[in-house]
């Protein structure tokens, strides 16, 4: 049985999940309602620690996350979230920079795609890429959510 924590925080409501004593699922925002049937809802020793990291993210306390997790997906998305994870905090990249980093840069709607499948936000960093040209867009929490996180690390878009 999975377990699921809930809470409102820094930036809005978040879902936490963990699996075999793994970190699997954040949901934010407007996402939090879609949370499955089959989750237990208790807090555990894991997600207790990662609603603290989160919170000392949010309070600009944290720049990098240190807890166990894993990752579902296909090959193609693996290869983006582990991406990701390369961007370092405070820093954005676009899509079709994210589409060369994975070695195909004519992949730039793919990797759009695997990017809003990204079962970890936040820990897995996928708010730090955005449109070209500067532009913001979509977030699986909303675009809100995306300003706020971008915020928090000292990025200001004005594309």
């Amino acid at each position: 049985m999975k377990a699921c924590y809930f809470y409102e925080g820094a930036i809005g409501k978040y879902g936490l999940q963990e699996s075999g004593g793994k970190l699997t699922r954040i949901w934010v925002g407007d996402r939090v309602a879609a949370v499955p049937d089959e989750c237990e809802r208790r807090e555990t020793p894991l997600l207790r620690e990662a609603r603290r990291q989160l919170d000392a993210y949010f309070d600009r306390r944290l720049k990098t996350f240190d807890l166990p997790y894993l990752l579902d997906g296909t090959p193609f998305q693996q290869k983006v979230w582990h991406a990701l994870c390369g961007i370092p905090y405070g820093i954005c990249i676009t899509y079709g920079e994210l589409a060369a980093l994975i070695g195909d840069p004519k992949a730039c709607r793919a990797v759009g795609m695997a990017n809003g499948r990204n079962p970890l936000p936040i820990i897995v960093p996928c708010h730090r890429v955005i449109g070209s040209g500067g532009k913001l867009t979509g977030y699986t929490g909303g675009l809100d959510i995306k300003t706020k996180l971008l915020q928090i690390e000292g990025i200001t878009l004005f594309g």
